[in-house]
């Protein structure tokens, strides 16, 4: 998705990191309660430092809506989590993202054309009052207003065999997007086979499906993934198992089926933090998620190794486009008065979209 970005005034981008240092902290000091700065658990260590909460997206949106305090919600994470945060607070409240090339690459790869076409192929060949849409939060703002106006819901990587549950007891379908990885593994878990899942190729008639195989799955998946957790694979797992006997394995159920089959253990990212954090001193983890988490994780335990099982380590190359300079440019533009790169959902989809998280809340 093209988003336009301005570039940074020359002062941000040659500015030392102790000036840097300098500047955010004044902003931030001149600012106060006005201020609320949300850090996505995914973000560099010269961003988070600033971070008034930190946490998942969903969670971070929820503290934004509580803070009505809060004139200025400058989300340090992606576009779709500002998004949502928009949705959740107060009119009063402005939501920014330091740079707006900060997207989701999994979020992109379901957008509400291509959902619409599907929903409209399908029901050419079963009947859609019995399939239920899901949408994983890592989606835009339409996509939420769409499974909202389709009696959808919205679902985390920590609700979703709830919200699978629930759609289930609703329908004999669901079209479940845009992760295939989340949904295939909620799926295995609740006890449904692959037979029982079929993969929509967005880019094919049909989803690439023969009509009888729509009509056949419980499990419609989108074809759609995250660029890091889809690089973990089982021979990272046996590696880090030959190499440290007894280690502990922590998967992202945004992971290939094949890695969560072999993993210790398998949760959100809020899971993996408790894990480690649960571990006993002196336990290897090999992690399967984003980079910096687990360098974080690394630092925060000492008593603990904490592993990436990917050895080339590939960051979230759109959580790391927000750095100190973008952080510096937004805030010193609120001090000034002016909001750069507000994020602002209209209110037909706000009001949709906020449907469909409020139906998650009343499931879990």
């Amino acid at each position: 998705m093209l988003r336009m970005q301005a570039t940074l005034p020359d002062r941000y981008v040659s500015a030392r990191p102790d000036e840097l240092t300098a500047w955010i902290g004044a902003a931030k000091a001149a600012l106060g309660e006005r201020l609320l700065v949300l850090g996505h658990h995914y973000q560099r260590d010269e961003v988070m430092r600033w971070a008034d909460a930190r946490g998942d997206s969903f969670r971070l949106s929820q503290l934004a809506a509580a803070n009505t305090a809060a004139e200025y919600i400058v989300f340090c994470g992606v576009h779709f989590m500002a998004e949502s945060a928009d949705i959740l607070t107060a009119e009063h409240q402005q939501v920014v993202l330091p740079d707006l090339n900060a997207g989701c690459s999994m979020a992109d790869m379901a957008d509400l054309d291509s959902v619409e076409e599907a929903w409209e192929a399908l029901a050419a060949v079963i009947d859609v009052e019995r399939l239920v849409p899901i949408t994983y939060m890592n989606s835009s703002a339409a996509l939420k207003a769409f499974v909202g106006r389709a009696g959808g819901s919205v679902c985390t990587s920590t609700n979703a065999r709830a919200v699978l549950e629930w759609a289930l007891s609703r329908g004999d379908k669901v079209l479940f997007f845009p992760d295939q990885h989340l949904g295939r593994n909620t799926g295995l878990a609740m006890g449904y086979d692959h037979a029982d899942m079929a993969l929509w190729n967005p880019r094919c008639d049909l989803g690439g499906l023969t009509e009888a195989d729509c009509k056949a799955a419980t499990l419609l998946l989108w074809k759609g993934h995250c660029s890091v957790h889809q690089r973990f694979n089982p021979d990272q797992v046996a590696a880090f198992r030959a190499a440290h006997p007894g280690g502990i394995v922590l998967a992202h159920p945004e992971t290939p089926y094949e890695v969560c089959a072999l993993a210790d253990v398998v949760g959100s990212t809020d899971a993996i933090i408790r894990a480690v954090d649960a571990a006993p001193p002196g336990s290897t983890l090999g992690v399967a998620t984003e980079i910096h988490l687990v360098q974080r994780l690394a630092a925060e335990h000492p008593d603990r190794t904490v592993l990436s099982l990917d050895p080339i380590v590939c960051p979230c190359s759109t959580m790391f486009r927000i750095d100190a300079p973008h952080l510096a440019w937004i805030l010193e533009g609120l001090v000034e008065g002016e909001v750069r790169n507000r994020i602002a959902v209209d209110p037909d989809t706000a009001r949709w979209a906020k449907v469909a998280l409020e139906r998650m809340l009343s499931i879990t």
